[in-house]
């Protein structure tokens, strides 16, 4: 089975360690635990690998975050990957710091990456892993919030919450989503 795993964020030095392009973050441990290397490709920086049975296409949009459904939209095309073997990985306002939550489908919740993979794709309906960077910011900062920087108290923790979003993704693709749902969204990292 082949699965596409895009990691969202924003491309540049700026962007780089923001809570923003956690997507980013996951998928380059993910590519870290599977052995291999980003190559600059169309459309952003591709690796491919195995973990078992499953060959893994990962990939970090080029494109900016708001543009990010051309990307995947190519990237699906170019491999062959259905809609359910898609996994997006993104930064979540709503949930708590470290928080994962997997789902099969859902709505954009006021995400510009989401918006856009869902308009290109032309449906909701790809599974998501949702990476908590909490919300602790004045109002009217929300902005500054996303694209900064974690806190050194988080950066200490980021470590091994970006492994458990790796195992989170790693049974997405081995196990399939509902089993992956009932051991990731009940727990805590």
């Amino acid at each position: 089975m082949k699965y596409l795993i895009v990691g969202l964020g924003n491309i540049g030095r700026e962007y780089e360690a923001t809570r923003h392009n956690i997507g980013f973050r996951i998928a380059d441990a993910l590519s870290e635990r599977m052995g291999t290397r980003f190559e600059t490709k169309r459309y952003g920086d591709v690796a491919t690998g195995r973990i078992k049975n499953a060959q893994l296409v990962l990939l970090k949009p080029s494109t900016y975050m708001n543009l990010s459904g051309e990307a995947v939209r190519y990237w699906m095309s170019t491999e062959r990957i259905t809609i359910d073997h898609v996994l997006v990985l993104v930064d979540d306002l709503a949930l708590p710091f470290g928080t994962l939550r997997l789902k099969s489908k859902g709505s954009d919740a006021g995400h510009n990456g989401l918006k856009n993979i869902a308009q290109l794709l032309g449906s909701q309906a790809y599974p998501r892993l949702r990476f908590g960077i909490g919300n602790d910011y004045p109002q009217g900062a929300q902005i500054d919030y996303v694209l900064g920087r974690f806190t050194s108290d988080e950066e200490a923790e980021l470590p091994r919450l970006v492994e458990h979003a790796v195992d989170a993704s790693v049974a997405f693709c081995l196990e399939g989503i509902s089993s992956a749902m009932n051991k990731f969204n009940a727990t805590a990292p």
